[in-house]
């Protein structure tokens, strides 16, 4: 748990939850699951083995810390959060109680904007009407490749005041790509010793089509063996546009 992050979209992570499971291609080199490595080798916490039931593929144990809830009202200053940096919220595994306390502090910190980024976009569509959406969080889905196009159209049902996409790591053109609703894309390559290759024609086609639906662009990273590596300059800039909140 940290109020501070390198990752450039944010300011703090909080994780009111750890552990995950794999669900699409994004996953196969899933920093959190390195990380999780690291720790587990370091006698930190306990992770399944990868023959252990789990509701996909192989990942590192769900945990719920409810201890954590109480985080956000230590940091005195107003802070951007990443929600979940180590986890997926709208995980099978995560009971909507736990969804819920999770939102309802969100509702009582108004000082702090939240952003919560799910894979699983099938059961955020389901749980939304359950919960209530205080307007500072921001609500966001992975889309790696066409094939994940679907999670946009769930997300579209979910009444955030922010409704965000992360294309990274960006495995593929989106031609499909429909920005209606959205309100902020984040695009970047992937980092680490099997990064996959990034093509720039896939991030300008996205670039462009934001630009053409007047929706806020954020290029994270080219990506590489390093986060930095790459460099995140596109076009002879640095895109680090970011949403205003609208009535969702």
């Amino acid at each position: 748990m940290s109020d501070r992050s390198a990752i450039e979209w944010t300011e703090a992570t909080w994780n009111p939850t750890t552990g995950c499971d794999r669900v699409s291609a994004g996953c196969d080199n899933c920093y959190a699951l390195a990380l999780a490595k690291r720790l587990k080798a370091m006698g930190a916490a306990k992770y399944q083995n990868d023959g252990d039931p789990r509701t996909s593929g192989p990942g590192f144990d769900v945990t719920l810390h409810p201890d954590a809830l109480d985080i956000p009202y230590g940091w005195k200053s107003p802070r951007v959060v990443f929600v979940n940096s180590m986890s997926d919220l709208f995980h099978a595994r995560v009971p909507l109680g736990l969804v819920r306390q999770v939102f309802e502090v969100m509702a009582d910190t108004p000082q702090h904007t939240y952003q919560v980024l799910t894979k699983r976009a099938r059961r955020l569509r389901q749980l939304a009407p359950k919960l209530d959406w205080p307007p500072n969080v921001w609500m966001g889905v992975s889309v790696e490749s066409q094939a994940e196009l679907p999670r946009v159209d769930d997300l579209r049902q979910v009444p955030a005041a922010v409704r965000f996409l992360s294309c990274e790591p960006l495995l593929g053109p989106l031609p499909g790509l429909n920005l209606e609703s959205i309100h902020w894309v984040i695009a970047g390559g992937e980092s680490g010793p099997r990064h996959r290759p990034l093509d720039a024609a896939w991030v300008t086609g996205i670039r462009d089509r934001c630009q053409d639906a007047n929706v806020a662009f954020f290029f994270k990273q080219w990506g590489g063996r390093t986060p930095k590596a790459g460099g995140r300059t596109l076009d002879g800039r640095t895109w680090d546009q970011m949403p205003l909140p609208t009535a969702a």
